[in-house]
């Protein structure tokens, strides 16, 4: 029989995936998302608005601000 995973054990593994998805993001950006500046059209800028928008939805919610705000 397995044992259950305990609260910090789930808590590690999502801290892990978080982590892992952070750096991969902040590669991207350091490459400008891959997109080569004189290549630059509106649907990137587009992109990166419907990414920021994504994003401060977590961070809102993270550090209790926005819509999240106590």
């Amino acid at each position: 029989m397995s044992q259950k995973p305990t609260a910090i054990d789930t808590f590690i593994a999502r801290k892990a995936e978080i982590d892992t998805m952070l750096a991969r993001l902040q590669a991207l950006s350091d490459e400008h998302f891959n997109v080569a500046p004189e290549k630059v059209t509106w649907g990137h800028v587009g992109d990166l608005g419907h990414y920021a928008e994504l994003l401060k939805q977590i961070t809102d919610a993270a550090f209790h601000e926005g819509e999240y705000a106590e």
